[in-house]
């Protein structure tokens, strides 16, 4: 989220994230998480979402953008097209569960370790989630969570990261506010971290950011090059060079 006096620089938590993501794809979930046919980033503006209906949309790009800002170090979450990607997400057969093991019994508390822990697919969850924060946004300050001032969004992810929204009180037995938020923030760090050809990481920005570099396939000639930095753009999964 957007804080300033945060200790943490972007850079260091962003290299954190794609380590994760990485070892996901060693042990080939990346490869069911981005099953659907890939496509060129469009223009966000321009974008018409397949999946979210217009009020989910509105949601979506409140919270990527507040999740990951724009500042001096780097482009956010909006420039890059994350929640483009979040909606082409949303049709592969990752979101629709349709590779999980989806028998119980579920825990949502239970530790990630254990895996995804809800009685129904990633497309409810977010469906579920989102209507379920902006009903509780409506509820405290009259305005769904897409119109509220900056700080005031802040506050209000924080308080589902800390699963202080208490869903339950809404009707929703199975979902709770700070599992919503984890997999939202997940997948959120997904899309600016993945391929462009998913929708996400627009002009490879995200890991000229961090001097990733991609899909480059030919590093002999620096294995014995120390303490230098590495002069070469990132290159996508397409061939495409920034």
């Amino acid at each position: 989220m957007a804080n300033e006096s945060c200790g943490i620089g972007r850079r260091p938590f962003i290299i954190g994230s794609l380590i994760g993501i990485a070892s996901l794809g060693v042990k080939g979930g990346v490869s069911s998480v981005f099953a659907a046919v890939p496509t060129a980033a469009e223009e966000l503006n321009n974008y018409q979402p397949v999946f979210f209906n217009a009020e989910e949309w509105k949601f979506i790009l409140a919270a990527c953008d507040r999740l990951i800002p724009s500042d001096k170090e780097g482009p956010g979450a909006l420039d890059t097209h994350v929640p483009v990607f979040l909606d082409k997400q949303m049709l592969t057969p990752y979101a629709k569960g349709e590779e999980w093991y989806m028998d119980g019994p579920f825990d949502s508390h239970a530790s990630l370790l254990f895996g995804y822990q809800m009685p129904f697919p990633l497309q409810v969850l977010y469906r579920k989630g989102i209507a379920l924060t902006n009903h509780y946004t409506r509820i405290k300050y009259n305005q769904s969570f897409s119109e509220l001032p900056g700080r005031i969004k802040d506050a209000v992810l924080t308080d589902l990261q800390k699963n202080n929204v208490d869903f339950s009180q809404f009707g929703e037995a199975d979902l709770n506010a700070g599992y919503f938020f984890t997999r939202l923030l997940e997948n959120t760090k997904e899309g600016y971290l993945a391929d462009p050809q998913y929708g996400g990481n627009k002009n490879m920005a995200a890991w000229k950011m961090i001097n990733f570099p991609g899909a480059r396939a030919s590093f002999p000639q620096w294995i014995k090059i120390h303490n230098v930095k590495y002069p070469l753009g990132p290159v996508s999964l397409s061939g495409e060079q920034a």
